[in-house]
């Protein structure tokens, strides 16, 4: 087998492994097995004389609430738009609508993926930045993941040297997680749901890259 077909298979067997992974996971978040879990992480990240008060120095919740920014609908589609425009200027039509697209069916999977599943928002801790959809999976969660994991796919691209590769990739899924543990810490968001978004928009991230790398081998380079 060729290189690149080898690649294609373990990125696909990720893919596989990702969703089955989110299905098990949805599975024991619907049926309450994991509601003693979350409860016991949000607890532990709030005072016990005060659940309105979180744990750690003053400056924290301030830095958390622009982390979790990151991945809110204004920022990732200022993000979305830059980088499309980006490509558009340097003439790369096909490596933009990539991003484009990969992102946009993103964001809309993420609200109808909530809508079927209606978990209600934690209630255990007072929350510290308002939030009004629905809890599982988290929104701010998943589409970082599926973003900034989509952006740096379209920049390994394009780039030569591993050492870059491995810093856009890494970079990506720093702030993916740092998104994610802001949710849990200002008390919108279970860890279940943010391990969800995790999940689905690694796989949804994942299934992107091989549409690209089909069509880059089907009919023309995706630049």
């Amino acid at each position: 087998m060729e290189r690149h077909e080898i690649t294609w298979l373990l990125v696909g067997l990720v893919a596989c492994v990702l969703l089955l992974l989110f299905l098990l996971l949805a599975g024991e978040v619907m049926a309450g097995h994991t509601q003693a879990m979350d409860t016991r992480i949000l607890r532990a990240l709030r005072s016990p004389d005060d659940p309105a008060r979180p744990i750690g120095p003053m400056w924290l919740p301030g830095m958390l609430e622009d982390l979790t920014a990151l991945g809110g609908p204004t920022v990732t589609w200022l993000v979305i738009l830059g980088v499309t425009g980006y490509l558009l200027f340097e003439r790369r039509a096909r490596a933009a609508m990539f991003v484009l697209v990969a992102c946009g069916s993103g964001d809309l999977l993420t609200r109808i993926i909530k809508g079927v599943f209606s978990r209600p928002r934690p209630t255990i801790v007072p929350h510290l930045r308002d939030a009004f959809s629905t809890s599982f999976p988290s929104g701010h969660s998943m589409e970082s993941a599926i973003v900034y994991v989509t952006l740096a796919a379209a920049l390994i691209r394009v780039v030569r040297r591993p050492a870059t590769r491995a810093y856009c990739l890494g970079l990506a899924i720093l702030i993916t997680g740092l998104v994610g543990v802001s949710r849990v810490f200002l008390g919108v968001h279970y860890p279940t749901d943010v391990a969800g978004g995790w999940i689905f928009g690694l796989f949804w991230a994942s299934l992107c890259w091989l549409a690209a790398e089909w069509y880059d081998r089907r009919r023309a380079p995706i630049a």
